[in-house]
């Protein structure tokens, strides 16, 4: 992991998250000489602290799983989200599955299909609810040896016992491993598991979801000598007169000239690590960023200091989560994203300072941060309040308090958590309108008895009831709040990454202000502007583009198209 003397390369990768080492690896495997370089002292970047799920249309996967999905459905579906379909969009849809087959057939990067998995528009044309999510098999980190300790851990919120990784299928049976003999014998051997892992390891080696991604990408990079130079960050691009030949980085605070050969390969994050960036093009401004802190623009910078064109007019220029404040927990990041183990049950609503519902809470996580801002605009919805009742948390748990738990004082205390024996005790300790709070848990308690929102049409979706109660009925997402005491947590938006960034083709050359490629820049991950275009059609819809173009700028650069 230390610089060698040399700094003449084909290609020089900047940024290992998802999009930065597939593009490394896959240079390797064309026979290509590559540097991949890390700002931080970790691999991993957003990435491994992601769900690490990849929507990509016409797999192997979903066709060995009998699923029928279409590319013509899976544009049809983008179209009706996101508009006009462009080359980079239309080439992806058509060449992603080629992309996760040859990861699958040349490396160490495997993934399963998901049984089930809605789009989240699910009422749009050309919208499965199964077929395009697929997630990155477990990894055993004990493979990586030394190398371990150089993969960027998931965030504390989302671990368990001192740093187990936990998935959704673990959750059950670890709070409630007395249920059944099935469910002590797999809490049991996943409790046995880590115990033995924190013998020689600092955190547990069962490796899940984008941890488990990151990994397979660094063990594939590491059984290919691809070096990897660590506290490595990209300072400036340079130029020849003909295009990009090179860069000059910082090597652990020292500069260091690096001369590429093919190409240089902008793969750092995009900015939405950084507070800073993030509110020079949101409003009202950020107080957290989930993505990782080190994707503070380095690649958008650097590139447009060269004439690089940057791409600007999404339909948000983030992608969003709601989280709740977690500085006060040990190891984490500072927030918990409420992605959908909570918001979906039924017997929650949120609430804005009006006390009023603004939005079907089971949507996803991105529409839900939309739906936050649309409501602030004309009543305070930043923070939302998410309400409950003393029975919703004991079955289903809230943010970092887990199903089963059998108390949660300590968040009470911490004020991570707001407790009251009265509805309108409660919306005076949260500054609500205690009529409006009132209005709306009644309406929520009688939707509960009919079945149906007719207000915001809560568990009126696949996706929405993929994600509630199904032993809830009539609907799995609504029921009644009426135990008490009763809960309010706040709830902020978030980042889980930028949206808008540099013009690129389909093959991720960087391209000017006058439309033409630069010589010898390419782009991938959220350095290149999203297709979505600031839509959240999917689960993965980062993660798989990211994967694609890396591999297509490889594959594009072995073939010459500099």
């Amino acid at each position: 992991m230390t610089s060698p003397g040399t700094t003449t390369v084909d290609v020089v990768v900047f940024g290992a998250g998802a999009g930065g080492m597939t593009a490394a690896l896959v240079c390797a495997l064309h026979g290509l000489d590559v540097l991949l370089c890390e700002k931080s002292g970790q691999v991993g970047g957003t990435t491994a602290t992601s769900a690490g799920t990849i929507w990509v249309p016409g797999t192997r996967q979903a066709r060995d799983a009998g699923m029928n999905d279409t590319i013509a459905d899976a544009s049809r579906y983008l179209g009706a989200i996101i508009g006009a379909a462009d080359d980079r969009r239309e080439i992806y849809l058509n060449t992603a599955a080629d992309a996760v087959e040859y990861l699958d057939r040349n490396t160490d990067v495997k993934f399963s299909i998901y049984a089930k998995h809605p789009d989240y528009l699910a009422n749009c044309p050309g919208s499965t609810i199964a077929g395009r999510a697929l997630a990155p098999l477990p990894f055993d980190g004990r493979l990586l040896g030394r190398d371990f300790k150089r993969l960027r851990p998931p965030i504390g919120e989302f671990m368990a016992l001192g740093g187990m990784m936990i998935s959704r299928d673990d959750i059950d049976p670890l709070t409630r491993p007395f249920a059944s003999l099935a469910s002590f014998k797999k809490a049991a051997s996943l409790v046995w598991r880590h115990a033995l892992d924190r013998l020689l390891y600092s955190r547990g080696t069962r490796l899940l979801m984008g941890n488990a991604l990151a990994a397979r990408l660094f063990y594939s990079l590491r059984r290919n000598n691809v070096p990897v130079w660590l506290s490595t960050s990209l300072h400036d691009l340079v130029t020849d007169g003909t295009g990009v030949c090179g860069a000059v980085a910082q090597v652990n605070g020292e500069p260091r000239g690096i001369v590429a050969r093919r190409g240089v390969i902008l793969a750092t994050g995009g900015f939405g690590g950084s507070i800073e960036r993030l509110n020079e093009h949101v409003r009202p401004g950020l107080a957290h960023a989930l993505a990782f802190a080190g994707a503070e623009g380095d690649g958008m910078r650097t590139a447009a200091a060269v004439g690089a064109a940057i791409e600007l007019d999404h339909e948000s220029p983030v992608f969003w989560t709601p989280v709740s404040d977690t500085r006060w927990l040990e190891g984490g990041r500072g927030a918990y994203p409420h992605l959908a183990l909570d918001r979906s049950k039924p017997g929650l609503i949120a609430v804005n300072a009006a006390g009023r519902r603004f939005v079907d809470e089971a949507v996803s996580y991105h529409d839900f941060v939309l739906a936050m801002h649309r409501s602030h605009e004309t009543t305070p919805t930043i923070p939302a309040w998410l309400v409950c009742d003393r029975a919703f948390i004991e079955k289903y748990g809230l943010g970092r308090i887990p199903p089963g738990a059998r108390g949660w004082s300590w968040a009470v205390r911490n004020g991570y958590l707001v407790e009251a024996g009265t509805i309108d005790a409660l919306a005076g300790k949260i500054a609500v309108d205690a009529a409006g709070l009132r209005s709306s848990i009644d309406q929520n308690n009688r939707s509960a008895d009919t079945g149906e929102d007719e207000t915001f049409g809560k568990g009126s979706t696949e996706f929405d009831r993929n994600n509630g109660d199904p032993e809830n009925k009539p609907n799995p997402c609504i029921g009644r709040i009426e135990a008490r005491p009763y809960y309010a947590m706040p709830v902020y938006p978030s980042t889980l990454g930028s949206s808008i960034g540099l013009k690129a083709d389909a093959d991720g050359r960087v391209l000017g202000a006058n439309g033409k490629p630069i010589a010898g820049l390419y782009a991938c991950g959220n350095d290149m502007a999203s297709i979505m275009r600031g839509t959240y059609p999917g689960p993965g819809i980062t993660l798989g583009p990211a994967l694609v173009f890396g591999y297509r700028a490889a594959v594009a650069i072995a073939a010459g198209k500099g």
